[in-house]
């Protein structure tokens, strides 16, 4: 059956102008000076490492830094929404403008993206570890961004912090493990809370910095005047929405599907403990799908605004395709690991088994991602 293309993309459906994408730039362009507003009020200090009293909060629980994580966190949304509606509709907008302010954004994005990042992945870890040691669950750690329990990363870590945080439960946790598991666990928390810590300090050092400051003046400019070309005030965004569409399904048919289909592709693992540090290949192609379902999904927004209908199908499809991302390069992590000198073979045969149950995950994920994307072939909502 052939697809069903979307709202965005009906052609009965009205013309969609070049207001409605400056409208939304503007949009985003204030929703990225209100973030940034409120991680300075809250101390996120961009002139250096955030304050004792930032870090805590006024009362001592953490309340100030918890606000600043949320600004981050706003910052990176806002700032991946406008260099994607940059991306797909640029022939609308001035070309150098757009050319230059892209990687900009892409670079803070990133940025402000790794120091969570890196969080999450040592919890995803040493949650997998206690789940296949048989070991009850792992409290949620103090200091990892994003979990139940925990404040974020921030409050732990300066940016002259150098060493793991102290973390009692965990410690008391390992006890339970075998004796390969427990190291391992160890040995990763030294390494991504060291990754976690310099990606703060990276983070800070960006807010301070005159690139950053050229980036707010550019979005702050873009506030108030989106510079689109002569010819938008009577364009029709649909083709460029249209166009985000078709490159995502063209993605997605180039995947191999049949063999995410299976319950374990032993292929996977073929080249996961090689020397080589790069990403494993077969993860590029599905990590594109995943951005490109987020441009399309940007799109949508631009066409529909405020009232952008919730797609069920392409919040499950993106659900699938984070889960891949976080799989993979928690994979990563652990072969990166397993690649320490000196390491004792029981942590190394811990972390090998980790490695192999996050490329389970992995190819889970590409199944669950199967399963959501087909709802629109066979007509199910």
């Amino acid at each position: 059956m052939a697809q069903q293309h979307l709202d965005p993309t009906d052609p009965t459906a009205g013309v969609v102008s070049g207001d409605a994408l400056a409208g939304y730039l503007r949009a985003q362009a204030t929703e990225f000076l209100r973030a940034l507003r409120l991680h300075r009020e809250t101390g996120g200090d961009v002139g250096g490492p955030a304050r004792t009293k930032s870090r805590t909060g006024d009362n001592g629980n953490g309340n100030g830094s918890e606000a600043s994580v949320d600004a981050a966190r706003a910052l990176r949304r806002s700032a991946r929404r406008i260099s994607a509606s940059l991306h797909t509709f640029r022939p609308l907008l001035d070309a150098d403008w757009s050319e230059a302010i892209r990687p900009e954004l892409a670079w803070l994005s990133g940025t402000l993206a790794m120091e969570h990042a890196y969080a999450a992945r040592l919890e995803r870890l040493l949650l997998a570890l206690h789940r296949l040691s048989g070991a009850t669950v792992l409290p949620s750690q103090p200091g990892v961004a994003g979990m139940p329990g925990g404040a974020s990363a921030g409050q732990q870590s300066s940016a002259g912090d150098t060493g793991p945080p102290a973390h009692p439960a965990a410690a008391q946790e390992r006890g339970n493990l075998t004796v390969g598991a427990a190291k391992a666990g160890a040995l990763l928390e030294r390494q991504l809370t060291l990754a976690r810590t310099r990606a703060h300090s990276t983070a800070l050092q960006a807010l301070g910095s005159s690139r950053f400051h050229a980036v707010a003046d550019s979005i702050a400019v873009l506030a108030s005047e989106v510079p689109l070309t002569p010819a938008a005030a009577t364009a029709d965004l649909r083709p460029q929405a249209r166009a985000a569409e078709e490159r995502l399904t063209d993605a997605v048919a180039a995947l191999p599907l049949v063999t995410a289909g299976s319950p374990y592709n032993a292929e996977a693992l073929i080249h996961g403990l090689s020397p080589d540090p790069a990403p494993h290949p077969q993860d590029a192609p599905w990590h594109q799908v995943r951005l490109l379902l987020r441009l399309h999904r940007y799109a949508r927004e631009v066409l529909h605004g405020d009232d952008a209908p919730v797609d069920v199908r392409l919040l499950a499809a993106g659900q699938s395709l984070n889960r891949h991302r976080d799989a993979s390069e928690a994979a990563a992590a652990a072969a990166q690991a397993a690649r320490t000198p000196r390491i004792a073979p029981a942590t190394a045969y811990a972390l090998g088994v980790l490695h192999a149950d996050q490329r389970h995950e992995v190819e889970a994920a590409r199944f669950a991602f199967q399963q959501s994307w087909q709802m629109e072939t066979v007509g199910t909502p």
